[in-house]
């Protein structure tokens, strides 16, 4: 009988809102290299003379700002989410880090020691990018080589148009729909286009022509932008909400680089501009709180709104260790396992 074990895991988070540890988190964060995409020169260049110098001082009155007495919401959050989810499956859960701790190698290191032979890596991400799901994938197959582990990984794939996923989404989302709300924004971590063409396996068609999105298209399977538009209509489809009601917006840039737009702070005046009083602001590209929801959104982006004419900004929890997406994930992970694919080696 196979001894199995599942691993959740997430983005990462500093160890503490101190400058010195959100310095070393920006670090290793940014020189992953699916994450700043270029040669590694201009990469150490760019973190450790343009970005460490300054941000992490920036960054850590941000984290200070959302940070709670049991630590990181972000760690927090997916500790509660694992915690819940091992009550409802019969295969041990534990969850990692890709950046920070508790680190995926430690975590994959300690389940192979103990006894694990066969891993399901559930990576938090709904929709695909180089900068979340392949790096977690890439990390796996790095610390399988790395120990030379037989250990057998099978992982979940993306599931932005995940019927469950969407009516999770729903849940979270529904209690704050009342007759008094103006306009749902949907705001999506941001992405360097360049990023997008990376990931079109046909080299040619994102990005291409401005429908590019809404036609079925191979491309689809790892383009990023396809799938959070995708997640936005089918929500918006389910909460029975029209096309003026809703739209998509792209938040978090960092760098001069063109990133997909619109850009969130550009939205949040726009639509304060065109009469909107109140606005409630999803983040489905994360499924739990982190500094880019709590302090982006819930902090600046409320100011930003407000300093435009608008009158309240709400932001809905993200999916965090809601009750309905934990059975969700305890559906998913309870089916058989080989109906996941296997980590490529």
């Amino acid at each position: 009988m196979k001894n199995q074990a599942v691993l959740l895991v997430n983005l990462g988070s500093p160890a503490s809102p101190e400058e010195r540890d959100v310095r070393q988190y920006l670090n290793q964060f940014l020189m992953d290299p699916y994450v700043i995409d270029l040669p590694g020169w201009l990469r150490w260049l760019i973190v450790n003379c343009l970005v460490l110098p300054s941000r992490p001082k920036q960054s850590a009155e941000a984290y200070k700002s959302i940070w709670w007495s049991e630590g990181s919401p972000l760690v927090v959050l997916t500790q509660r989410l694992t915690d819940k989810l091992a009550l409802q499956v019969d295969a041990p859960v534990h969850f990692a880090m890709r950046y920070g701790e508790p680190a995926m190698e430690k975590a994959i290191l300690q389940l192979a020691k103990a006894g694990v032979d066969e891993l399901l890596l559930v990576p938090l991400y709904p929709h695909y990018a180089m900068s979340t799901v392949k790096t977690c994938l890439e990390q796996a197959k790095y610390v399988l080589k790395k120990h030379h582990l037989s250990l057998n990984i099978r992982h979940l794939p993306v599931f932005f148009d995940d019927e469950q996923y969407i009516s999770a989404l729903e849940g979270v989302t529904k209690p704050f729909l009342n007759e008094d709300f103006g306009h749902l924004l949907f705001s999506y971590h941001g992405l360097p286009e360049r990023h997008l063409h990376k990931d079109d396996p046909t080299g040619s068609y994102c990005l291409a022509k401005p429908d590019c999105c809404q036609q079925p298209h191979q491309a689809h399977q790892t383009c990023y932008r396809a799938q959070v538009y995708k997640t936005a209509e089918l929500l918006a489809n389910k909460l029975g909400l029209g096309k003026e009601q809703y739209s998509v917006a792209f938040q978090s840039r960092l760098g001069r680089d063109k990133w997909l737009t619109p850009y969130t702070c550009d939205q949040l005046v726009e639509l304060a501009q065109k009469g909107v009083k109140r606005l409630l602001v999803i983040c489905p590209s994360f499924v739990a709180d982190c500094l880019e929801t709590l302090e982006e959104i819930g902090i600046q982006g409320k100011e930003m709104f407000i300093e435009a004419g608008g009158e309240s900004l709400t932001l809905i929890p993200c999916l965090n260790d809601h009750e309905q997406w934990v059975s969700v994930l305890a559906d998913w992970v309870s089916q058989p396992w080989d109906n996941y694919p296997q980590l490529d080696q």
